[in-house]
């Protein structure tokens, strides 16, 4: 059976466990340092698929290492980690291992776009790693489609980083996450250095890709308007684990001091209040025009 094969079984048995499964990450016993520094220490977590999970914890809590760990990029010193059904901790086979790196795109912080490329050829980086025999016009096709899948405009495909703007930046790093098509989109503080219109036309672009596309989103971030506006359930990191999953509500019921000053705090309550009046502005809309019509 040839290299090729090999990979293309990789990828069909990975297909079937993507269909088939409920979970999209499952990490037990997740143990990270650095030195004598312990940062996860016994952490689970299920990341359901489908659903757009947040990531939420004090500074030092390990919100990325647990993102970098899941994506191979950091060693745990214990624990287990799969995807999809797949484990990522000391697994050898580097076709099942190659199977599962298509299957997601990442989003990092200011978005970690190469400088000395053009916005299409950032895209273009992951099809050509690992869809090496594709046709130059093709590959660029498939930029530009992504390109504009997030909101930029057809001609900032040959600009390059130095010449967008922070927003434009994040939209160029989300096209080339999704330019393999992924099930899973890790997101890495997306809305950091937005401004507030900037930040939530992002999470509403994050939404309904999410929705179109059937993605699975671990997403990293301290926005509380990105928790309450697009957010399924919020994981939350303390005491070097996971210590609570939920949505907003039933954190807010939780009594972990951390977790009440967070979404209780000011800033927590100006945006509960403004997602909830989000959500029944709608229904008032809906009642002003059944009133017009009768």
């Amino acid at each position: 059976m040839s290299d090729g094969d090999i990979i293309a079984q990789a990828d069909r048995k990975l297909g079937e466990a993507v269909e088939t499964s409920d979970v999209a990450i499952s990490i037990r016993g997740l143990k990270n340092a650095f030195g004598e520094q312990v940062i996860h220490d016994g952490l689970d977590l299920d990341v359901r698929k489908g659903e757009i999970l947040g990531v939420v914890g004090g500074s030092g809590t390990g919100k990325s290492v647990l993102m970098r760990s899941i994506i191979g990029l950091q060693t745990p010193v214990e624990g287990e980690i799969q995807v999809f059904g797949q484990p990522m901790v000391d697994n050898d086979d580097e076709e099942a291992q190659l199977a599962i790196r298509r299957r997601w795109g990442v989003l990092f912080q200011n978005g970690a776009l190469f400088s000395t490329l053009t916005v299409s050829e950032n895209v273009q980086v992951p099809i050509r790693e690992y869809y090496p025999n594709i046709s130059d016009a093709l590959r660029e096709e498939i930029a530009g489609y992504k390109i504009r899948m997030t909101g930029l405009p057809g001609d900032a495909a040959p600009k390059f980083p130095s010449e967008l703007s922070g927003g434009m930046k994040k939209r160029a790093g989300l096209a080339r996450a999704l330019a393999l098509d992924p099930d899973l989109l890790f997101l890495d503080e997306p809305t950091a250095g937005l401004d507030p219109i900037g930040a939530a036309a992002f999470d509403e672009q994050t939404r309904e890709l999410q929705r179109t596309l059937g993605l699975t989103c671990f997403l990293i971030t301290h926005d509380l308007d990105t928790l309450h506006a697009i957010c399924d359930r919020v994981a939350v990191l303390a005491d070097k684990r996971v210590i609570a999953v939920g949505t907003i509500d039933e954190l807010l019921a939780t009594d972990h001091p951390w977790i009440q000053e967070y979404f209780n705090g000011p800033r927590g309550r100006l945006a509960h209040a403004g997602s909830t009046s989000l959500r029944q502005a709608p229904a008032r809309h809906d009642d002003q025009a059944k009133k017009a019509e009768s």
